[in-house]
């Protein structure tokens, strides 16, 4: 029996690679040859080549989609153009029963080309709007997941379902040993994790470093600071451990840690809850994104799960009382989240995917 093949895609930020890396096993264990479709020097291709070397990683040409004006905006679409030939090429050689996508505008040149060979197309939306890559994708999809159930009301009922969120299992299996001596703590300190997105977060770095000094009196500090944002200046710190960016080390960090303070991407914040982690959410702004982990913040904190602090009201002292609120409730955020309904597993997520394969 020939063995079938199967195509992911998705990209441009860790959040829309983490499902796929995490659907990946289940999808090889069940005898799949999987391939993957990225951009040529996107952050996907590290986490996939390096995660998974037996995947096949094949980059295509990307155009990044844009809600302001750019002049890049006038060239980009002949990028989309030489991406659709491109992953039309892979699609004709590797011929899946089907692709998924997360999303991300790398995708969206694959989702044409599946559409022009007529392979079916399931899409991933785990935001509460659908993203500008995905309203794209839409038209040529065969079905599309989400994880909020208020998604649902912005696209087509006949073709989307809401599954909740998707968590992958390697989160589960993190010591908390392990992630302290990764740091070098050894006091009992509570632990303090701070992390602004797989590209990191200027205002959520300054305003933690500003406050360092009062921080480490209480708390051992681990921060996730984002590429090239290392500040050479602050190691060998006591109580405090940057890095630019983690893959393996990530659940063996958060299992030591007590507290999070975090943007609030979905696929974040739905990994936070299923470690029952009380979380301090500062989203990007609307100023600076098409206000999506605004939404996901606002339905966190009504479900009790995680005290927001909106990134205008952000300054060194707001900081510190969102931290001592966070402290303080971390109780009532924990019940709270104990009561909410566990994610799927991975292996849920992929016979739910397969579904609709061809």
């Amino acid at each position: 029996m020939m063995q079938k093949s199967i195509i992911l895609t998705g990209g441009g930020t860790a959040g829309h690679v983490s499902l796929n890396q995490a659907i990946i096993p289940s999808l090889i264990e069940k005898g799949y040859d999987v391939h993957y479709i990225g951009s040529i020097d996107g952050i996907e291709k590290e986490l996939i080549t390096q995660s998974f070397p037996e995947v096949p990683y094949h980059s295509i040409s990307s155009g990044k989609l844009r809600r302001y004006f750019s002049m890049k905006n006038f060239t980009d679409p002949f990028k989309v153009l030489a991406g659709v030939g491109q992953a039309f090429s892979v699609i004709r050689k590797v011929k899946p029963t089907m692709i998924f996508s997360k999303g991300g505008f790398v995708s969206v040149p694959v989702v044409i080309a599946a559409k022009l060979t007529k392979i079916p197309v399931v899409i991933h939306e785990s935001d509460v709007t659908p993203g500008l890559a995905n309203k794209i994708a839409l038209p040529f999809a065969s079905h599309v997941f989400t994880i909020f159930e208020d998604t649902l009301k912005y696209l087509p009922s006949d073709k989307a379902t809401c599954t909740g969120s998707i968590v992958r299992e390697q989160l589960f299996k993190g010591n908390a040993s392990e992630g302290k001596t990764h740091c070098g703590f050894t006091d009992d300190k509570k632990v303090l994790l701070v992390m602004g997105g797989s590209l990191g977060s200027v205002v959520l770095n300054d305003s933690l470093r500003s406050n360092l000094p009062e921080l480490l009196a209480s708390y051992n500090v681990i921060h996730l600071c984002g590429k090239g944002n290392v500040d050479a200046t602050l190691d060998g710190l006591k109580g405090y451990k940057q890095f630019d960016y983690v893959t393996t080390e990530l659940p063996d960090l958060l299992h030591a840690s007590d507290y999070v303070v975090s943007r609030a991407g979905s696929n974040s914040i739905f990994e936070f809850l299923a470690l029952t982690k009380p979380m301090l959410l500062i989203p990007l702004s609307a100023s600076k994104s098409r206000g999506d982990q605004i939404l996901n913040a606002n339905i966190f904190e009504r479900q009790g799960f995680a005290h927001v602090l909106e990134e205008e009201m952000l300054s060194k002292s707001t900081f510190m009382k969102a931290i001592n609120t966070l402290s303080t409730r971390s109780n009532d955020y924990i019940n709270a989240m104990k009561k909410a309904e566990s994610p799927k597993t991975p292996d849920e997520m992929v016979k739910l995917i397969l579904k609709h394969e061809k």
